[in-house]
């Protein structure tokens, strides 16, 4: 069985993905929405979930996003884009419980501020007793665009079985000057070599999604919002 929709707005769910069943489901976060907004989904033995979340200027919002891992062989892909280039502040909270063997998860999120905006991610993967031969890998990227926006960013591991694979990684960082300078003495204008960084930047979250129809939507959308960025 496969579930899937664009439902562009994400509100505080519960979700149960049962044994052998797929969920793949991408949530887009407007101008204006604000407020606490989450999900939190239980997964059976051998069940997959893709979920991503893309979260647009003139947003201020606080996301929290809980997946428990409770049979065999499942399998989550959690993403998420924040584009904050004004003065948003976006807080992203995501929480991965490895209850029982053999399940794997991978979270790659990636956020653009400018402005005086605030970012906050915070990660948390947790292993238990139980979930040997466990694989859980989070990134958490992130480019400044301004020297008045703050970003903050806190992953974590907690591990308490011995056979497995774990890895949590977290940077912030500005766009690459030597690459402009490249794509300028290529004749690219100044503004357009910054707008293609940072629309490469994004992409691997993008590219994910496995809906084709979402993820040109999304690539869409994400796309016009970072070319109406200032900076």
């Amino acid at each position: 069985m496969t579930a899937s929709t664009d439902n562009p707005v994400l509100e505080a769910s519960r979700v149960t993905v049962g044994a052998g069943e797929r969920l793949n489901r991408s949530f887009v976060i407007g101008a204006g929405m604000s407020g606490p907004r989450s999900v939190h989904v239980s997964m059976g033995a051998d069940s997959s979930l893709d979920l991503s979340v893309i979260i647009l200027p003139g947003a201020d919002c606080e996301v929290e996003l809980d997946v428990d891992m409770e049979g065999p062989g499942a399998e989550a892909y959690i993403s998420g884009i924040y584009l904050c280039p004004g003065n948003e502040t976006v807080r992203i909270a995501t929480y991965v419980n490895h209850k029982v063997h053999h399940c794997t998860s991978r979270q790659l999120f990636k956020g653009i501020a400018g402005g005086t905006a605030r970012t906050d991610f915070f990660g948390k993967i947790v292993v238990s007793p139980d979930a040997q031969k466990t694989e859980a890998y989070q990134e958490n990227h992130n480019l400044l665009i301004s020297d008045g926006a703050r970003m903050d960013t806190k992953p974590q591991l907690e591990i308490y079985a011995d056979d497995v694979k774990c890895s949590h990684g977290a940077t912030v960082g500005r766009l690459d000057e030597d690459e402009q300078f490249y794509m300028r003495s290529r004749g690219i204008p100044e503004r357009e070599a910054m707008v293609l960084q940072m629309l490469s930047f994004i992409s691997p979250v993008i590219s994910h999604i496995p809906d084709e129809g979402i993820r040109e939507k999304v690539s869409e959308i994400a796309g016009e919002a970072v070319r109406g960025m200032k900076f």
